[in-house]
């Protein structure tokens, strides 16, 4: 059997931690950028930790 391949698009996008949480990146910081508050753009910058809900659907994608 064929070795797996890991996607191409998650592995850009989701790193894994030391403890096994997964961190991703918030969107709507690319542009359109003058309409957004300091505030809102600010938290836009810090990664976040993936949802519990996600986390087995993004582990097929990047743990392979």
């Amino acid at each position: 059997m064929p070795k797996l391949k890991t996607n191409s698009g998650a592995k850009k996008r989701f790193t894994l931690t030391g403890s096994g949480k997964i961190k991703r990146h918030h969107a709507y910081k690319s542009h359109i950028l003058t309409k957004k508050t300091k505030k809102q753009k600010r938290n836009l910058t810090y990664a976040a930790i993936l949802n519990s809900a996600d986390v087995k659907r993004v582990k097929e994608l990047i743990l392979k």
